[in-house]
């Protein structure tokens, strides 16, 4: 699913202009990512958690030139479902 296809389904089920929706959506996810990127997690309670995980520095290989490198420490986003989100997910598998 895409972001207009959920902009379109919020649309549709809410009766609410997609242009608004758009905007919320927008906004919405900007929000996550400037917590994210001050290094503040975001907790959506029933939904899950959008998280900051940190990267410890790791020795890698340029295969190409066979050298080694150094993989700097750095941190990356990440998202934890919450329990409840896990269970309507593996209830709906076929």
């Amino acid at each position: 699913m895409t972001k207009a296809e959920i902009v379109a389904d919020i649309a549709q089920k809410t009766g609410i202009e997609k242009v608004a929706i758009q905007a919320t959506v927008e906004e919405f996810m900007n929000v996550i990512k400037e917590s994210l990127a001050g290094g503040e997690n975001v907790y959506l309670r029933g939904f899950g958690s959008f998280i900051v995980k940190k990267r410890a520095e790791k020795t890698g290989r340029n295969i190409s030139k066979n050298t080694t490198i150094i993989i700097p420490a750095h941190n990356i986003p990440a998202f934890k479902p919450a329990k409840t989100f896990v269970l309507d997910v593996k209830k709906n598998v076929k």
